[in-house]
C-alpha cells in the first residue's frame, strides 16, 4: 500500500451561512457579507461544560462506565438532587449525555424506575477556522481497502475522494430538490454545503466562489499535490452528485485559502 493513514477525530459543524453576490465582474472581486444563523452544535456542546458543575458531573458519568442516577451525580460535586436535575438537562440538550428511566445497579424496586444518565458516543472537537481532517482520513482509509492491482494509491485517493463527494452531492440533491440549477443556483446550492464542511466559500462574482478555507491544512502543507488532488476529485464528485453541470471545480492555489475555486463551466472553457 502507498498511502499512510490519516486519523483524527472531528464533528462537522452544522451552522450555515447566507453570502450575497457581487457584480464586480472578474473572479477576484470585492467583498462580501455573511451572518451565521445558528450555533455550531460542537461550540454549543464546549459552552455547556464552561461550567464547572455540568463539568464535573460529566466526568464522573464518564468514569463510572453505567448509568447514573441524579442523586450520585449530584453526590459527586456536592449539590442537591434539584440543581443536578438542572445541570443533567442541559448536559442532555447539548447532546454529551442521553436519559433513560432504568433501575440503578440492576435492582428493582417498587414504584416507579429512577431516571439514569449515560454518556453519548459522540466525539467533540472544536477548530477555529473549522478542519475536516476526519474526512480525509475516510478518503484514505477507504483508498487503502479498495485500491486495484492496476491501481496506484494516488490513483486509488483520487477516486475514492470523487465517490464520497458524488455520495454527498447526491444526498443533499435529493434533501434540497433543487431542480434544474443554472450557474447561480448551483453555487448558491453548492455554498450552503460547502459552509458546512468548514470551506467558507465566498461568491465574489455571480459566476465565481472562492473558498477562503482549506478543511485539510495543514495537512495538504505537508504534501499538497495529494491533499489538493484529493479536494479537487472531492468538489468534482460533489458538483457531479449535486447534478451542477454549469460549474466547474478549478485548482487555483492561493496562499492561505484553499486550492480550488468554483467557477462557471462558460467561464473556465475561456
Amino acid at each position: 500500500m502507498k498511502l499512510g493513514l490519516i486519523v483524527a477525530l472531528g464533528q462537522a459543524s452544522e451552522a450555515k451561512f447566507r453570502t450575497d453576490t457581487t457584480n464586480e465582474p472578474g473572479c477576484y472581486g470585492g467583498p462580501v457579507t455573511g451572518e451565521p444563523s445558528a450555533t455550531p452544535p460542537a461550540i454549543r456542546a464546549v459552552a455547556v461544560l464552561e461550567d464547572d458543575l455540568r463539568r464535573g458531573m460529566y466526568a464522573f458519568i464518564r468514569t463510572a462506565r453505567r448509568p447514573v442516577s441524579r442523586e450520585e451525580a449530584a453526590g459527586s460535586v456536592g449539590i442537591s438532587r434539584k440543581l443536578a436535575a438542572f445541570h443533567l438537562d442541559k448536559l442532555v440538550d447539548a447532546g454529551l449525555l442521553r436519559a433513560r428511566y432504568a433501575p440503578v445497579g440492576g435492582i428493582r424496586k417498587v414504584g416507579r424506575a429512577p431516571k439514569v444518565y449515560e454518556p453519548t458516543d459522540v466525539d467533540i472537537a472544536v477548530s477555529i477556522p473549522q478542519r475536516q481532517h476526519d474526512l480525509l482520513a475516510d478518503i484514505l482509509l477507504d483508498a487503502v481497502l479498495t485500491e486495484g492491482p492496476r491501481e496506484s494509491g494516488r490513483q486509488a485517493a483520487m477516486r475514492t475522494a470523487e465517490r464520497h463527494g458524488e455520495e454527498l452531492g447526491a444526498i443533499e440533491r435529493a434533501q434540497a430538490r433543487p431542480g434544474r440549477l443554472g450557474t447561480e443556483r448551483a453555487l448558491t446550492l453548492t455554498e450552503g454545503v460547502l459552509t458546512t464542511h468548514g470551506f467558507e466559500p465566498h461568491r465574489r462574482t455571480p459566476t465565481c466562489v472562492r473558498l477562503r478555507n482549506c478543511p485539510f491544512h495543514p495537512l495538504a502543507a505537508r504534501a499538497p499535490d495529494l491533499v489538493c488532488g484529493i479536494n479537487h476529485a472531492f468538489l468534482t464528485g460533489l458538483l457531479t452528485g449535486l447534478r451542477a453541470s454549469t460549474v466547474r471545480a478549478v485548482l487555483a492555489p492561493t496562499p492561505g485559502e484553499c486550492c480550488v475555486e468554483l467557477r462557471s463551466a462558460d467561464d473556465d472553457a475561456n
